[in-house]
């Protein structure tokens, strides 16, 4: 079976850079599975960014919601980076999707793939308590998607200042 790896940690604390880096000491030509959507400018130059990053060694698949029919799809190729669960978990939530239920089919996808997975996810629980119910729930459900995750998952590193710091 394939290894699994999580890389949390907050805004800009270089865990897609770290991801990228685990994904390239692996063997295989990595895929690169983006969540985000390009909705609005600042988010294009965000993806341009990203790309720019990668450079043409990795295979790009864009999917906002579809993880498990694309990690399926994909299995057998190299390591493949998920980028990232938080934007997924929006995509799930904005399209009225059970969070809970699609976690629990990705962390069951994870202990069947045979090649590496990497999944990048952001760490929302250490800031303030949202004012609103929809981003306390987001909150809420970032914290559940996580936990579910990092069990599933080999390993797990947190992300502070661009190092990674391994939990599990």
């Amino acid at each position: 079976m394939g290894k699994s790896i999580l890389v949390t940690g907050g805004a800009r604390s270089g865990k897609s850079a770290i991801a990228e880096g685990l994904a390239l000491k692996l063997p295989g030509r990595p895929v690169y599975i983006a969540t985000a959507e390009a909705r609005d400018g600042e988010m294009s130059e965000r993806i341009l960014r990203h790309r720019a990053r990668r450079g043409d060694e990795w295979r790009t698949v864009e999917e906002p919601l579809d993880l498990v029919g694309v990690l399926q799809a994909t299995d057998g190729d190299g390591a493949r980076l998920v980028d990232c669960l938080t934007l997924w978990l929006s995509n799930l939530m904005e399209a009225g999707q059970d969070p809970v239920a699609e976690g629990e089919a990705l962390a069951r996808a994870l202990a069947a793939q045979r090649a590496p997975v990497i999944l990048v996810t952001n760490e929302v629980g250490s800031g303030i308590v949202p004012d609103n119910a929809l981003g306390r729930a987001f909150r809420d459900a970032a914290g559940e998607l996580n936990q579910m995750i990092a069990r599933a998952s080999d390993d797990v590193y947190l992300a502070v200042s661009g190092c990674p710091l391994k939990v599990k």
